[in-house]
């Protein structure tokens, strides 16, 4: 029985010493490009803000980024394994003109800060070796500490949009009949508190992608590129439509667009490589949080929109993953060996 006293020590047959795992190298691989792409980012949004608040988190999530690129750097450096390439000083102008206004810095920093829980979230129960599993850790608790800041400032200047309220109930009930998972045909029960929570979720995730696809779409060098963003906004667009269209059934409040936020401004600050890359990442997440809503929807309208959702989301991934490829921006993840290729050397 292990003690809680040795909780958080390592294992005693694992040392820093031991190869990587497949999880840890497919889990720092993915981070490190994901937190090179916020190091690039978040030095332009620092060039355009005022709000002296709102630069102070901005320079936390900056910070925070540098950091895990580094140690991860370092570990990959002892290991004698690639460094990934990532992006670099001429994937972004930070002299460009503004392109989002203050408040959008909140709600981005959110957005991705999210991403960045899951990721880490999913890795922690797979880290293996001692320093690994401390880094993502250390990525999970500081990026939660984060996400609090951004909430608590959210809130004291008024940008925050707060979830459905809903009765508290003032009994325990258990659900007698198979009514409960209606959704298209009989009586349809109002949406439950799960339900809300990834509908709201996936609401305000869906807002602040559409505003960044309208920035990216506004500046974007490629015309390829340029309709793949637009092509991505009317995919949120209609999203949000669906969404809200669930919760105004229960005459719950529908979430804002966020698109006012962008400037009308068309010079690009960021490479169309760092902002295709942005939005495949990104959307790839959506598809972790609309099947966590599937899990979590009981009735049955519910539960097939998001199941619907998902796949369109899965092409229109596979359609900008062969842009990123057709160009020659796509990295290539460490993968297994191929033993049928090696057996015909």
């Amino acid at each position: 029985m292990i003690k809680l006293e040795s909780l958080g020590q390592s294992a005693p047959n694992t040392s820093v010493t031991d190869k990587l795992t497949s999880p840890e190298i497919g889990k720092l691989w993915v981070t490190y490009l994901g937190n090179s792409m916020a190091s690039r980012i978040l030095p332009y949004f620092l060039n355009n803000v005022d709000d002296s608040e709102i630069k102070s988190v901005l320079e936390e999530g900056l910070r925070l980024a540098v950091r895990f690129t580094n140690t991860i750097k370092d570990m990959f450096n002892r290991e004698g394994f690639p460094l990934p390439s990532g992006f670099s000083e001429q994937d972004v102008n930070v002299g460009a003109p503004r392109l989002f206004d203050d408040e959008f810095y909140l709600h981005y920093l959110k957005y991705v800060s999210k991403a960045g829980i899951s990721v880490y979230g999913i890795a922690v129960p797979l880290m293996i070796r001692p320093d690994v599993r401390d880094l993502f850790t250390d990525c999970i608790v500081t990026t939660v500490q984060l996400i609090n800041a951004i909430n608590i400032l959210l809130d004291a200047k008024g940008f925050l949009i707060k979830p459905p309220l809903i009765p508290t109930p003032n009994r325990i009930d258990f659900i007698e009949k198979q009514t409960f998972l209606n959704g298209f045909f009989g009586d349809v029960r109002p949406l439950q508190a799960l339900e809300i929570t990834h509908l709201y979720d996936n609401l305000e995730n869906n807002a602040t992608s559409s505003a960044v696809l309208t920035g990216f779409s506004q500046t974007a060098q490629s015309e390829q590129v340029r309709n793949y963003f637009l092509r991505g906004k009317g995919i949120a667009s209609k999203h949000i439509q669906i969404f809200n269209k669930l919760m105004q059934k229960d005459d719950l409040p529908v979430h804002p667009s966020l698109d006012h936020l962008v400037t009308d401004s068309t010079f690009s600050p960021f490479s169309d490589k760092i902002m295709l890359y942005h939005k495949i990442d990104m959307f790839a997440v959506r598809i972790r949080t609309y099947g966590n809503a599937l899990a979590f929807s009981a009735r049955h309208d519910v539960a097939s929109v998001f199941a619907r959702l998902i796949a369109e989301v899965g092409n229109y991934l596979e359609d900008g993953t062969n842009i990123l490829i057709d160009f020659g921006w796509m990295e290539q993840p460490p993968v297994a060996a191929d033993r049928d290729a090696l057996a015909s050397k």
